[in-house]
């Protein structure tokens, strides 16, 4: 299996759901390539026996022997060197490989997932890669594209990553103003999940009063400066509803879809859908009651 695309943290944690999901009784053993010279990749994945260089005096077994009936999981592969990619290809190839110093042939059991950001056409063409390790390891590809293509995932993420630095400083989990929910949707995250896991760390470790503000966060900025122009961009040439209704809307009808996708973005909790509309709860219950559906009539607070 081959991960491309995300950089830092979202590459292992897609790995360990992928190892999860897939119900392999062994662990899941995790080992960045880059920088790793040949002698040192051989002695890392495969280990050595007793006296097979200066200074081992034991044996010693390598990760493939760890993850066994598990994972492998290498991360920055296209940084490799050509040495140990021939040694990597024979392990998929054959599942088998010798420990440095030893003539005794061992099987390996572990499942590999690779993971690069790289781009592999440049690698092929600088023959920094080669192609039949790519095509063995991509058997099962996967691409994930950066946090801004994918804005969706930001505040779900957002609030798992939360959830998890609260849990670890012993507060309650936090809650995401309105200011701080647009603002996260509208940043770019040049660091991806990485910058976004950092920020959030940072400011519930900062926060006190059990709602994230903007001033917790350094360098993210309101958002509604950015949404304006993309707004502005769109509408310049086009009716920018013209997807979701046949002519142009009535204010009814785009209040009544606004309370609809704040319903299903808070996941029916009501002083959550307020709070995204900048609204108080009762105004949002009236609205509710006036547009007749009865999808919301029983819902969480």
């Amino acid at each position: 299996i081959l991960i491309t695309g995300e950089t830092g943290t979202g590459k292992e944690l897609i790995a360990k759901a992928i190892h999860r999901t897939s119900a392999l009784p062994g662990p899941m053993v995790t080992v960045n390539v880059a920088g790793l010279d040949d002698t040192m990749f051989s002695d890392t994945l495969f280990g050595h026996k007793k006296g097979a260089f200066t200074g081992a005096s034991d044996s010693r077994e390598g990760l493939i022997e760890q993850a066994k009936n598990g994972t492998l999981f290498l991360d920055e592969i296209g940084e490799l060197s050509l040495p140990s990619q021939v040694k990597l290809l024979r392990l998929i190839q054959q599942n088998e490989y010798y420990r440095v110093g030893s003539d005794v042939l061992q099987k390996s059991s572990a499942r590999i997932i690779a993971a690069s950001n790289a781009n592999f056409h440049d690698l092929f063409d600088n023959v920094a890669f080669r192609q039949d390790l790519f095509f063995r390891i991509s058997t099962h590809s996967l691409h994930i594209p950066p946090l801004r293509e994918r804005r969706e995932d930001i505040l779900p993420l957002a609030e798992h990553y939360a959830a998890v630095a609260a849990a670890e400083l012993k507060k309650s989990i936090p809650k995401f103003s309105r200011e701080v929910r647009q603002a996260l949707r509208c940043y770019d995250f040049p660091g991806n999940v990485r910058e976004l896991i950092n920020k959030i760390n940072n400011a519930v470790t900062n926060n006190w009063s059990g709602t994230l503000l903007l001033d917790d966060f350094q360098g993210l900025n309101s958002g509604y400066g950015k949404l304006n122009n993309q707004i502005r961009r769109i509408g310049s040439n086009q009716f920018m509803l013209n997807g979701i209704f046949p002519e142009f809307p009535t204010f009814e009808e785009v209040e009544l879809l606004l309370v609809e996708e704040a319903m299903e973005e808070a996941q029916g909790n009501r002083s959550a859908a307020a709070e995204l509309l900048g609204i108080s709860r009762p105004t949002l219950q009236r609205k509710l009651d006036q547009s007749g559906q009865k999808k919301w009539q029983t819902v969480r607070d």
